[in-house]
């Protein structure tokens, strides 16, 4: 029997993405990882998906940190009839949604992973300070698994990596004879796939990963207490240089929070050489508490910048101002025409304009959204005046929804 990963498709353009689970109350329930263990699950009330990015809806998406399976009915009917012993439906509103959607969960967790014939396998270490993950698996590239080790059990997660959801061929061929979108299936029976030369490739792109991230990570711990725990959608794909597009929180002094992107200076993968990519970086300050609004507009004003050149060069050694889709965000900030204004490279002696990668310097662009006023007096009157004001007060560049225009 053949066994393959079944894989959310990211390089579907336009697609949504859905939330972690919520309760009927409309909070994140506690325990967002439960439904990826690879046993049963005991819910007592209705839940409620929220949509974290809109998009054309697809029959199967995983959240982006819990990994949850979020099936609409026909693939939740397909499971049911393949393999009811092998997993759990549980019934979810999806927001703004009429149409049926279930939480996939596979309740069988199988130890079966082929260490000799997965490309690699790392993990975790007593120097890593993680006791409780000690002898487990950190890492599994281009895994096999064993298919005399699995039984009768037709879905199912590997354990000690359950990460990854596994289906056996028939349950491939049912769900692909439906027809059923967003999925994608990589083989983990037989030998590996991967010739010496793909690993050693491998290899090149884990030591960029690895050295750039670290150097990224130290300079960020500089500007305050690097927040490990904040949940941010990290995207796979897209337009960046290595193609992964992760937001960071960091906390500052007076209650601030400093919001940047972490990816913008990686390499470019398709190079494999060291590179500090487009070479910047952007960084949104605020104290207004709890707010999420800050990493949407990165992403819109990243994006950007990723996809015009034209852009990147004055973003890299001047100011810029631009305007991104507004919506979703603060209703102050928004112009008539429902669009968002910010300026971007206003220098501020409390964050530092540059920092050091292995390959080179890298720009720490800031951005301050600008009240629909102070966008028409800049398209008015130019940008020397209206910075010279937010200059005046201290500091000038944080982001506020709420607050007076200077002008």
């Amino acid at each position: 029997m053949r066994y393959f990963e079944l894989l959310d498709d990211m390089d579907i353009q336009d697609r949504w993405l859905p939330g972690e689970a919520r309760n009927s109350q409309g909070l994140e329930i506690d325990d967002i990882w439960q439904f990826a263990d690879g046993c049963p699950v005991q819910i007592k009330e209705q839940l409620r998906i929220p949509i974290s990015h809109p998009g054309a809806l697809l029959d199967y998406a995983t959240t982006s940190v819990g990994g949850t399976p979020v099936v609409h009915r026909r693939v939740a009917n397909i499971f049911s009839e393949l393999a009811s012993d092998d997993v759990q439906i549980i019934p979810v509103e999806v927001e703004g949604q009429t149409e049926p959607y279930f939480i996939l969960v596979a309740t069988r967790n199988i130890r079966c992973i082929d260490v000799q014939q997965s490309s690699e396998v790392k993990y975790w270490l007593p120097e890593d300070e993680r006791p409780e993950k000690t002898g487990t698996y950190r890492a599994v590239s281009n895994m096999r698994i064993d298919s005399t080790k699995v039984g009768e059990a037709k879905v199912f997660r590997p354990w000690g990596w359950t990460v990854a959801l596994i289906v056996s061929e028939h349950i491939k061929e049912g769900l692909e004879r439906a027809g059923v979108t967003g999925m994608r299936f990589e083989e983990v029976t037989g030998p590996s796939a991967i010739s010496p030369e793909e690993r050693e490739h491998n290899r090149k792109l884990k030591v960029l990963y690895d050295r750039t991230e670290t150097a990224r990570t130290e300079f960020w711990r500089t500007l305050g207490t690097l927040d490990e725990n904040a949940i941010l959608p990290i995207v796979v794909g897209g337009g960046w240089p290595a193609r992964r597009q992760v937001w960071r929180v960091i906390h500052r002094p007076e209650g601030r929070t400093l919001f940047v992107t972490d990816g913008l200076s990686d390499f470019f993968v398709e190079t494999v050489e060291p590179s500090v990519g487009f070479g910047l970086e952007l960084a949104l300050e605020t104290n207004e508490p709890q707010t999420d609004w800050p990493v949407t507009l990165l992403e819109r004003i990243a994006n950007e910048l990723v996809g015009h050149e034209h852009l990147r060069e004055p973003a890299r050694t001047g100011i810029l101002s631009m305007e991104v889709d507004g919506e979703r965000m603060p209703e102050p900030l928004l112009t008539k025409e429902g669009r968002v204004g910010v300026l971007l490279g206003m220098d501020t002696p409390t964050l530092p304009g540059h920092f050091t990668m292995p390959d080179g310097q890298v720009r720490l662009v800031t951005v301050k959204t600008l009240m629909p006023r102070e966008l028409t007096y800049l398209l008015e009157h130019g940008r020397e005046e209206l910075l010279h004001r937010f200059n005046q007060s201290s500091p000038g560049h944080l982001s506020k929804a709420w607050r007076q225009p200077v002008v």
